[in-house]
Formats: structure tokens, C-alpha cells, sequence
């Protein structure tokens, strides 16, 4: 059985004590202890055993864009009871057609209007916070090290998670059939073909210190990234957001999350039950390790590599904003353990942006803003997956 092993180790405490979590806490009241602890640590070893039978039953037995085809077709037309098709497919479909009692379409709608209204606030905070963020948790990152995420490259990476994030949080996108609720089955089924890929070559995976590969529990910790970790950035960036679009952001995460898989007793309601949730989990989380900081290096250098800016100087500017973001939405401690470029002025973007959010917000009505968000951050999705599709970052 595991335990809070890091509880007294320092980057646990000043994380809480000091640093981002401390304002985690200042934001949504949250009360932290491990009195729970006990209740959401199996989950560590616990995965998405429907996922897992599709893919043996589907893409083990056949080729993988024939698999793929098939699963397409049963998420377009749906499945019935009286289908001859294997068992796992109708278990999965029959969960993920059923729409739960708790869903609450408005507040998916609200959810989304913040997404879009938050504009390029929103792939700054993802990229600048939640991502890289992330990778200051050593066991978190181990499926993307031993699949060799890293030789993929950053660009092929970023792409894919703006695709789904991006198609997750418009209008309607998670009715069945539609785009975002395609993006979470798809997602759900590369998870356990990860998993069991890892199971099957990588014969060194610790899964006492590192839990099951792509475990519910740090899929969990993953969602609570898209939901409280990413509302927190919009924060610090100077954005506002009304109580109604807050829990939709929680409303429409616990439902994508509830899509792929994830126990319904680790999708957390709002802030407070999310950094309850995220304070028990990073008690079992190492800091960044070597690994970690290639990931973050790979992000970061991102910006130089990628030919949407035309010119070396553009590209060489973008990465010193993101950068800037980095440091001010951060710890400092994280950001040294990152090994995150010292820069100058690097308080100098941020603090413009949060003069420019107080302005913009008074200035522009919501409808404008939302309509702006959108076409601006489908403008940024359609460039990367013409330069994924154009190049060799496959």
C-alpha cells in the first residue's frame, strides 16, 4: 500500500507553504489533510480496464488504421445492444452514450465561453503552467519518457493537445457523436494502448514507486491541471471570470473526464474539492528529475523550432515571452529545479498583459470576446496541424 512519502520532503512543503499551492489554497478554501488519503491512494494502481479490453479485442487483433476505421465508425453511428461486435465496444459505448443525471448543459456551455473568452490567455496558461508545470512531477512524466515522447519532438506534442483541448471546449463539442466527445474516446483508447505497450516492452516499470502506467489516479491530477491549475493562470493573468463560468470549467472537465474513463469519485465539483484532491496526490510525487528538465528544455525550445513564425528573431522572441510566463506564473523553486532560462525583465509581459486584460474586459463586450477567442485560438490550432501534417514532426 503507498503512502504520503513526501510529505516532509521540502519541495512538497514550500510548494503548499509558500509557493503556487499556498495560493491554491488562498483561492479555493480548500481545507488541506490526508484524513483522505486512505480513500484516493488505490487509485494509483487502479486503470481503465475498458479501455484496455477495446484494445486488445480492436487494435490488438488487427492493423492499427483498420482498428482505428472501425472505432471511428462505432463513435459516429453509435453502438446497439444488438450489434455483432465484441463485448469491450459495447461496454465502453454503453458508458460513455449514457449522458449522466449530473450533466448540466448550461454549465458546459459557460465552461467553454471561458475557455474561448480567455483567448491566447488560455494556450499561455496551458502551455506555461499546466504543461511544463507538470513536469516538475518526476513519476507523472515516466509513460511519456519510456514511449520516447521525447523523439517526437515538442511541436507533434503541443499539436496534439491544443487539438483536443481546443475541440473539447467549443459550443456543443461534447454531445455524443460531436467533435470533443470523438477527441475523449480517441484519447481514452491511446491511453491503454500506451499502457499496455508499456506493459509488454518496458520491463523496468517500477509500478510500486511510479503507480500503474497512465493510473486513474494521475489521470486525475491531469484533469485537475485543465480545471483548477488552468483557472488559477488565467487568475494571475489578470483575467475575471463569474461563479457560473468557474463551475462550468469543473462541470465541463468532470464531464470529459468522466468520458475517458476516470472514476467519477476523482472528478472534483469545484476548486475547493480539486486542491483537496491534487494536495493527497502530490504526496507521492518526487521533484523533477533529469528527464523533467529535458521535457521542459524540449517545450521551451519549441518556439525556435517551429516554422509558423516566418523569421529567427520572431521565433526568438516568442520563446522569450513564454519564458516570462514561465517564471511569473511558476515557483521560482520549480522553475530553478526546471532549469528554466534566467532572462531579463522578465516581469515586463506579464504585467503588461495583466494591464492590458483590466482594459480589454471594459472595453469589449463578452459576446465580441468570446467570438474573438475563438477564431484566434482555431486560427493557432489550424497552424500547428498544417505544419504537423506539412513536415517531418511525425
Amino acid at each position: 500500500m503507498i503512502h504520503p512519502r513526501f510529505k516532509d520532503a521540502s519541495h512538497f512543503k514550500n510548494f503548499w507553504e509558500n509557493g503556487n499551492g499556498k495560493q491554491l489554497i488562498e483561492f479555493s478554501d480548500a481545507k488541506v489533510s490526508f484524513k483522505d488519503f486512505e480513500k484516493y491512494a488505490p487509485f494509483f494502481y487502479h486503470v481503465d480496464e475498458t479501455g484496455d479490453a477495446v484494445v486488445k479485442e480492436v487494435y490488438f487483433t488487427k492493423k492499427y488504421h483498420e482498428a482505428s476505421r472501425e472505432i471511428e465508425g462505432y463513435i459516429r453511428n453509435g453502438v446497439s445492444e444488438n450489434d455483432t461486435i465484441p463485448e469491450s465496444v459495447k461496454e465502453l459505448f454503453a458508458q460513455t452514450q449514457k449522458v449522466p443525471d449530473w450533466l448540466d448543459y448550461n454549465l458546459l456551455k459557460s465552461g467553454a465561453e471561458l475557455c474561448m473568452r480567455s483567448n491566447l490567455d488560455s494556450l499561455i496558461s496551458l502551455r506555461d503552467y499546466c504543461l511544463i508545470g507538470g513536469y516538475d512531477y518526476a513519476y507523472l512524466n515516466k509513460p511519456l519518457i519510456v514511449t520516447e515522447a521525447l523523439k517526437k519532438g515538442a511541436v507533434k506534442r503541443l499539436s496534439e493537445t491544443l487539438d483536443f483541448w481546443v475541440n473539447a471546449t467549443r459550443y456543443n463539442a461534447l454531445e455524443i457523436h460531436a467533435k470533443g466527445y470523438e477527441f475523449a474516446i480517441k484519447t481514452r483508447l491511446i491511453h491503454s494502448y500506451a499502457r499496455l505497450s508499456i506493459k509488454k516492452h518496458y520491463k523496468d516499470w517500477d509500478t510500486e514507486n511510479w503507480g500503474e502506467p497512465i493510473n486513474s489516479w494521475d489521470m486525475m491530477a491531469t484533469y485537475i491541471g485543465f480545471s483548477l491549475v488552468f483557472l488559477h493562470s488565467l487568475q494571475k493573468l489578470g483575467n475575471t471570470f463569474s461563479v457560473e463560468e468557474e463551475q462550468g470549467i469543473f462541470h465541463l472537465w468532470k464531464y470529459v473526464g468522466y468520458l475517458l474513463g476516470i472514476p467519477e469519485q476523482l472528478l472534483p465539483d469545484d476548486k475547493k474539492q480539486a486542491t483537496e484532491y491534487f494536495y493527497l496526490w502530490t504526496s507521492v510525487q518526487p521533484p523533477s528529475d533529469k528527464d523533467s528538465v529535458l521535457l521542459a528544455h524540449s517545450l521551451l525550445n519549441e518556439s525556435l523550432e517551429n516554422p509558423i513564425l516566418k523569421f529567427e528573431f520572431q521565433r526568438k522572441n516568442l520563446r522569450y515571452l513564454h519564458i516570462c510566463c514561465t517564471w511569473f506564473l511558476l515557483d521560482d523553486e520549480v522553475c530553478k529545479r526546471l532549469q528554466i532560462p534566467e532572462v531579463s525583465n522578465k516581469k515586463l509581459f506579464p504585467k503588461s498583459k495583466i494591464l492590458f486584460n483590466s482594459i480589454y474586459d471594459r472595453l469589449v463586450s463578452r459576446d465580441s470576446r468570446i467570438k474573438r477567442g475563438n477564431k484566434d485560438q482555431m486560427k493557432v490550432l489550424k497552424d500547428y496541424l498544417n505544419i504537423t501534417k506539412n513536415s517531418n514532426f511525425h
